[in-house]
């Protein structure tokens, strides 16, 4: 049952990245909710950036499913564990950069935090 629960938060975070991931490429102004104040999206180097972020989202992702379909759930646990450290560094460039205080706690902070249970939840079982 723990390991059924922590599978479907894992796939939701899985699909979560791949859509976010996936957005940046079809509608770029999106990506100002990550929090960096002052992006302008018709800047050719944010539009690397977010090119090169989009690309690491959608193999995140993907890694999980794999992962879910192959992997043991101590397995899966454990690469989220390592995984916790995206959002979290991600927290830390928006509070560095200045961003709004819902952007690093809200989204990102709540990511890693709901991530690092998960891979409790996967440890454990």
């Amino acid at each position: 049952m723990l390991v059924d629960v922590a599978n479907v938060l894992a796939a939701l975070i899985g699909v979560g990245i791949v859509f976010i991931g996936a957005r940046a490429f079809w509608a770029p102004q999106a990506a100002v909710g990550f929090g960096i104040p002052d992006t302008s999206t018709e800047d050719r180097n944010f539009q690397a950036w977010l090119s090169v972020k989009a690309v690491r989202d959608v193999a995140l992702g993907v890694f999980i499913f794999i992962l879910l379909m192959a992997a043991t759930p101590q397995v899966l646990g454990w690469f989220m564990l390592a995984a916790t450290g995206i959002p979290a560094g991600d927290a830390l460039i928006v509070w560095r950069s200045n961003g709004p205080g819902s952007a690093v706690y809200g989204i990102h902070g709540a990511t890693a935090v709901v991530m690092l249970a998960i891979s409790v939840l996967l440890l454990v079982a």
